[in-house]
């Protein structure tokens, strides 16, 4: 009877084991479903054509809550976080990461990962600032082993970043350096201190990287359900009447002589599972817990909602070198800080962790992307940024027909003009800041502490809008608070003829982007400007002002894959709209940047994110042959 009872708790004691390593895994790939759909509010990713037909299974309050707790420890051995890596470093500027230069030729792969790295927000020059040194290990590409840093201190606040299984001896121990390889063994990993990383092919890109390939219907019929890895690349397959293979039976699929990379010939199934060893052990467990009936039980809408997350997760953290790179730095930097770290929630949902900057928040209500799933709403009020350029006036009639509107909180001027600031200004209904710029075009997009509101309207000196416009976009934007809404619209398109993209002001029927003279967006956009973009970029948007626009709509379809919204301008003051912001107003024609900025915008992104939209938005009522009296945005519809 007592051999009996040992048996039982630990078969019960393995099954839990391999449901946590099935279920659970990674935080980064865990997926909130509960058993079954309620009829509540769709949450807003992802947004397919089929959206309707296809129920929601991760509604508000059904997430998990995150506590609180401490990075974790390695498992085996007497490291720590607190003996292996002194946070302290970490604690002025974040994460700052130091690479140690390559002692000799490298891949394209390699480069790739050097320049994610040094065009990032977590990049520094100075070993003795940096939080992170960073070894990159050239032991497969040379055939050598790499030599120990003359800075190692036992690999303390060291990472060791190995593309492929190291293939010579160590020659030196890691010590308490972490490891971020592909494909780890077992024994070697040490789980909540190592990272394992996806294997890099040379084709990979290095920046953006092709979406996912999922279609928008569920996977067809008679294609197998579940394949499991067995050894020497064969698979088995079951779940599919029209399959061959019965679950007992092996199913072989031979890669070929010139197919190296066991990865490489995946069978078509619904689900594959790929053990990370011993896949013969894993197979009798498979079949002891049942788990055929259990994916048989889920519904075609299930599957379909669990493979669009594979294809965000694909999109956020794996399509190009740089999100895998800075995917691991992020998780680094979310195992140091601990209790400041990402939510699963942003891990798990558009845009994902990289694009969700913890310097920011760490709270889901504090960014423009999760008030559908928590089903909340944007406050109230904005605040007006109207930037002064080098020619411009103070805006005294732009102010006061701005501080009219009731949802005003206040107006901020960002006086970069090389006059001297006005003494006196006009007295408003609302307080009135004024900010001493830098004369750069990039400081309009500054995150400046005096902003107290979640809204921004951006606007230019030159800018001309009524009270009754300014209202009716707020209440737009409100309702679409990760997107920009404005007054004035341009395109992109792809010019043949010369091979590259181009851009147009006239007004047609379609638009791709709205000007920042007059736009409503989040202010944490300003945030993503400043921390997230290169450089390089903003130093572009500095030294041709035309391309500012650019940038910043690049920037934030980039982030949401949605195009921005139109919403009615009155018709002379679109005619006597600025030429840009900052520039000489000599007619009322738009003018165009120059194309060289756009293909240098898009090359930088690594792919064109901007959306084309036919939709404006206009008041009910609006231009409808009824009484004045009952419209409630009267003075738009005037000339």
């Amino acid at each position: 009877m007592q051999s009996w009872r040992r048996k039982s708790v630990w078969l019960a004691l393995s099954a839990s084991w391999l449901l946590l390593v099935l279920l659970g895994g990674f935080s980064l790939l865990r997926l909130a479903l509960p058993p079954r759909p309620r009829p509540r509010a769709p949450q807003g990713w992802p947004r397919w054509l089929d959206a309707d037909l296809l129920q929601s299974f991760s509604q508000p309050g059904e997430l998990p809550e995150d506590a609180a707790q401490p990075p974790r420890a390695p498992h085996g051995g007497s490291c720590n976080w607190g003996s292996c890596f002194d946070t302290s470093k970490c604690r002025g500027d974040g994460l700052k990461v130091f690479v140690y230069p390559a002692a000799g030729p490298i891949s394209e792969t390699h480069r790739k990962i050097l320049a994610s790295i040094e065009d990032s927000r977590f990049h520094t020059f100075s070993p003795a600032g940096a939080c992170l040194l960073l070894l990159l290990s050239l032991d497969a590409q040379t055939g050598e082993c790499s030599s120990m840093p003359l800075q190692w201190n036992r690999g303390r606040n060291h990472l060791v970043l190995r593309l492929h299984p190291a293939s010579c001896p160590r020659t030196f121990q890691l010590g308490q350096a972490m490891v971020a390889e592909a494909s780890p063994t077992v024994d070697s990993f040490r789980a909540g201190f190592d990272v394992a990383l996806p294997f890099l092919p040379e084709a990979h890109p290095l920046r953006g990287g092709a979406p996912g390939q999922l279609r928008q219907h569920s996977p067809q019929r008679g294609v197998a359900l579940l394949a499991l890895e067995e050894e020497r690349g064969g698979w088995r397959t079951a779940g599919s009447n029209s399959s061959a293979c019965p679950w007992d039976g092996r199913c072989e699929q031979d890669p070929g002589p010139g197919q190296t990379q066991r990865w490489e010939m995946l069978p078509n199934a619904t689900f594959c599972l790929i053990s990370g060893h011993r896949p013969q052990a894993a197979s009798r467990f498979l079949q002891a817990l049942q788990v055929l009936a259990a994916l048989q039980e889920m519904s075609p809408a299930q599957v379909l909602a669990l493979r669009q997350q594979t294809q965000f997760l694909w999109d956020a953290y794996f399509s190009s070198v740089e999100k895998v790179i800075h995917t691991t730095l992020e998780v680094i930097q979310d195992r140091i800080f601990g209790t400041s770290a990402h939510p699963s929630l942003l891990w798990n949902s558009p845009p994902g962790a990289l694009l969700a900057l913890s310097t920011f928040s760490t709270s889901p209500q504090d960014f423009p992307f999760y008030h559908l799933q928590q089903g909340s709403r944007p406050e109230g009020r904005f605040s007006a940024l109207i930037w002064v350029g080098a020619s411009g006036q103070p805006p005294l009639k732009l102010i006061q027909a701005v501080a009219g509107s009731q949802h005003c909180a206040q107006i901020l001027v960002l006086w970069s003009n090389e006059r001297p600031l006005p003494s006196r200004w006009t007295e408003t209904a609302v307080p009135l800041t004024v900010i001493d710029g830098c004369r750069k075009v990039s400081d309009r997009f500054f995150p400046y502490s005096t902003i107290r509101t979640d809204a921004i309207l951006s606007l230019d000196a030159r800018s001309s809008l009524s009270t009754s416009e300014v209202d009716f976009a707020f209440v737009v934007w409100q309702s679409f608070p990760e997107r920009m809404v404005g007054f004035l619209t341009s395109s992109h398109f792809w010019d043949e003829a010369h091979g590259g993209w181009g851009y147009t002001a006239e007004r047609t029927n379609e638009f791709s982007m709205v000007l920042t003279m007059a736009a409503f967006y989040h202010r944490y956009y300003h945030t993503l400007f400043t921390h997230s973009l290169p450089k390089a970029l903003r130093t572009l948007a500095d030294e041709a002002p035309t391309c500012v626009d650019v940038l910043m709509n690049f920037l934030v379809a980039a982030v949401t894959k949605l195009p921005p919204i139109k919403v009615p301008y009155g018709k002379q003051r679109q005619e006597a709209a600025p030429l840009v912001p900052g520039g000489p107003d000599t007619g009322p024609k738009l003018q165009a940047p120059d194309p060289n900025c756009i293909n240098q915008i898009a090359a930088a992104f690594g792919h064109m994110p901007l959306r084309s939209s036919r939709l404006r938005l206009d008041p009910v009522l609006f231009k409808d042959p009824v009484s004045v009296q009952r419209k409630k945005y009267r003075s738009l519809e005037k000339p």
